[in-house]
């Protein structure tokens, strides 16, 4: 049978191909096989449940058609990690408040008449509530990394990267112009081996000194849920004097007894860190992203850089949801709800990553972090996790190539404080059964006692699980 994408490559026989030979083939042969595991419809707020649009495909996922029922799944597929993402509260009816005395949207640019009072709020709630002197908001969070390195750095400049730093970063720094090395994640060794020769190499062919270096890293990243070394990043700063970035799109609301991101969750000052770049959209339940630093770095930015002068800026109603989020996690309105609401997601992370471990499964990543990878290997694994939770009603996220390397495809369970214990029960039931049946259970971590794999049947992981857990926050 001729495929769609021969009978394109003979229309424009002579052309260089646009996709590489590698790409297509996966698309065709493989990731097609798998396509009704990617973006599903749902419909309502995507909060402790989400409802699902059902859908078949007639022709073998080319084309999908709604079958007009709606199923309510147990939501672990949202970035809604402290709950705020709800329809009833005092979140909407701050958002309702604002709509009313401002409308819908902000009308312009900053710089063209989209600028208002309730913008220079919603800043200062953001730079007091991570720790800076002032705060720029945009109303998306890929395009705030997409367009802020031209404000930060130029040809003359050097960006050292994390190699795992998400795409909007990467695209970032290349719309700058600057020069750009990378190191392996997490690896201070080699950072510190760069830096020593870029200092002391200069630019390639004049060997002038770079004008600035910047060393780029993520707070938590998401596929891995692993946590940036801010401590040892400090350290090295000190030593070599270049400027740090860390994008706390993860780890802002969710990391740190405050909530307060990555210094809080070592207790650094966040002073120590030059730039603080973060999104609104995971914890706060609202929309956009942020960039938080001294006074005359933010006034440079909102002057020159292009988010600022050419995007539309946050509508009223988000800038309301985002101060009304804040404002209680910090306990200014409703106090202790926060708190509360932090305790939750602490616990649940803990909970989950513990009781997937016991069971034999190979997780990733920090203990606190509230993505829980779970690593499935193989890539046809993906779709029979993905199908068999589907239809008992829980939503995950499963991811492969490219998004991860082709032989390290996962599932990403995202916690939230709006999940109960029996709901993280459920799951852990769930994924034990299909975990045996498609042989998943790679762990091999072993006990130090006995030197035997350490994995435990699930109703003995149930009822020893509450007392570990709550005894490892205690100690932390």
């Amino acid at each position: 049978m001729d495929d769609p994408e021969s009978r394109h490559l003979k229309e424009y026989n002579g052309y260089a191909p646009l996709t590489s030979d590698f790409d297509s083939f996966y698309t065709r042969r493989l990731k097609h096989r798998l396509d009704d595991c990617f973006n599903r419809p749902t419909t309502g707020v995507p909060g402790r449940y989400l409802t699902y649009l059902e859908r078949y495909t007639p022709d073998f996922f080319y084309t999908y058609l709604p079958t007009g029922k709606q199923i309510q799944c147990l939501n672990l597929a949202s970035y809604n990690y402290l709950g705020f993402a709800q329809s009833v509260g005092q979140c909407t009816d701050a958002a309702e408040e604002a709509i009313n005395h401002y409308g819908v949207i902000a009308g312009g640019t900053r710089v063209a008449g989209g600028h208002s009072d309730a913008h220079v709020v919603s800043e200062k709630v953001v730079a007091d509530f991570v720790g800076k002197e002032d705060a720029v908001i945009y109303s998306q969070g890929y395009s705030t990394n997409s367009v802020i390195f031209s404000s930060l750095v130029d040809k003359d400049c050097l960006v050292i990267s994390d190699e795992l730093n998400h795409a909007s970063i990467r695209f970032g720094i290349r719309m700058s112009g600057a020069s750009l090395k990378v190191f392996k994640h997490n690896n201070l060794k080699k950072l510190e081996q760069i830096l020593r020769k870029e200092i002391s190499g200069g630019k390639p062919r004049t060997h002038r000194p770079w004008k600035k270096i910047l060393v780029v890293v993520e707070g938590l990243y998401s596929m891995e849920g692993t946590i940036c070394d801010l401590p040892g990043l400090l350290e090295l700063k000190k030593k070599y004097k270049f400027y740090l970035f860390v994008d706390e799109a993860h780890s802002i609301g969710a990391m740190g007894p405050k909530g307060r991101g990555v210094c809080d969750y070592f207790g650094i000052n966040p002073n120590k860190v030059d730039i603080l770049m973060g999104t609104l959209t995971k914890s706060f339940g609202a929309t956009g992203g942020y960039i938080a630093a001294e006074k005359v770095i933010v006034d440079r930015i909102k002057c020159a850089g292009l988010g600022s002068v050419y995007s539309e800026n946050s509508a009223p109603p988000v800038l309301a949801q985002i101060n009304s989020s804040l404002q209680t996690i910090t306990g200014q309105v409703r106090p202790g709800e926060g708190e509360e609401r932090l305790q939750r997601l602490a616990f649940n992370s803990r909970y989950l990553r513990l009781g997937l471990k016991r069971l034999g499964f190979s997780v990733s990543g920090l203990d606190d972090s509230p993505i829980v990878p779970m690593m499935l290997y193989n890539v046809p694994r993906l779709p029979a996790f993905s199908r068999w939770l589907l239809k008992r009603g829980i939503a995950v996220v499963v991811v492969g190539y490219p998004a991860t390397p082709l032989a390290s495809a996962r599932v990403r369970f995202c916690v939230s404080a709006s999940l109960t214990k029996e709901d993280l029960d459920r799951l852990l039931c769930d994924v034990d059964k299909i975990g045996s049946r498609i042989r998943v259970k790679m762990s091999t971590e072993k006990s130090p006692i006995d030197g035997k794999l350490r994995r435990m049947k699930i109703d003995d992981v149930l009822a020893t699980l509450v007392d570990d857990v709550q005894e490892d926050l205690s100690k932390f």
